[in-house]
C-alpha cells in the first residue's frame, strides 16, 4: 500500500527520499485503512515498511490495528529524485524540463540528477522481494515502488509506469513471483482506495 498523505503531497512538492512526516489527513487515512483491514477476512503474516517517516508511521498505525510488528527496510524507499527533492512541481517542470524529457523518453535508464533511474529502483525492489518468506505480507511503501512492482508483475521492462495514479493509502495486490497470474480475479485491484470514500 501507499503511505498516507504528507503536507508536501498536498503542496505538490517532489519528495523522493525526503523524510516528510504524515499530515493530519495522512494519519486519518491510515486509521481508516487499519479499520478496513481489521474488519476484513484477510490475515497478514508480516508487515513491512519503507524506513521513511511517512511509510513507517502509516505502518505503525496499521500494525496497532492488526497486531503486527513493523519491519523497516530501506529497499522500500521511494525513487531517489536527487536534486529535484523538496522542489515544487512547477519549478521542477521549468528548471528540469530537459531532464524530464529524457526521463519520459527512457524512464528506466535515465537517472535524475543526483538520483536514481527506475532500473535502480527495480533492482532494490527485486532484492527485497526475493528475500521474502512465503506468505501474505502487507508492505507500506511509495507510489514509485508500487508502480515498479506492477511492472514486474506484468513482466514489462519498458513503458511509462508514471501513468498509474495511486491515492495515498491505496491498496495494490501483487502475487510474487507468479507474475503471469498477478492480475487474475483473486490477485485483485490496483490502487483500491474504497476506505477513503465518504
Amino acid at each position: 500500500m501507499r503511505h498516507g498523505e504528507t503536507d508536501l503531497n498536498r503542496a505538490g512538492v517532489w519528495q523522493g527520499q525526503l523524510d516528510a512526516p504524515l499530515s493530519r489527513e495522512g494519519r486519518a487515512q491510515a486509521t481508516r485503512l487499519a479499520r478496513r483491514l481489521a474488519r476484513g477476512s484477510v490475515a497478514f503474516d508480516r508487515l513491512y515498511a519503507s524506513d521513511l517517516a511517512r511509510a513507517r508511521d502509516t505502518a505503525r498505525i496499521l500494525g496497532e490495528g492488526l497486531g503486527l510488528r513493523v519491519q523497516e527496510d530501506s529497499r522500500l524507499r521511494e525513487l531517489c529524485v536527487g536534486e529535484l527533492s523538496g522542489r515544487p512541481r512547477e519549478e521542477v517542470f521549468t528548471a528540469y524540463a530537459e531532464v524530464l524529457a529524457r526521463t519520459r523518453a527512457d524512464p528506466w535508464n535515465t537517472r535524475l540528477p543526483g538520483g536514481e533511474s527506475l532500473s535502480d529502483l527495480r533492482r532494490r525492489l527485486l532484492d527485497f522481494l526475493a528475500g521474502l518468506p512465503p506468505g501474505r505480507h502487507l508492505v507500506v511503501t511509495h507510489a514509485g515502488v508500487i508502480r515498479v512492482a506492477i511492472w514486474l508483475a506484468l513482466g514489462l521492462t519498458d513503458g511509462q509506469p508514471w501513468r498509474i495514479r495511486l491515492a495515498n493509502t491505496s491498496l495494490t495486490r501483487v502475487t510474487f513471483p507468479e507474475a503471469p497470474n498477478a492480475w487474475t480475479g483473486e490477485a485483485g485491484p490496483v490502487g483500491d482506495a474504497a476506505h477513503l470514500e465518504r
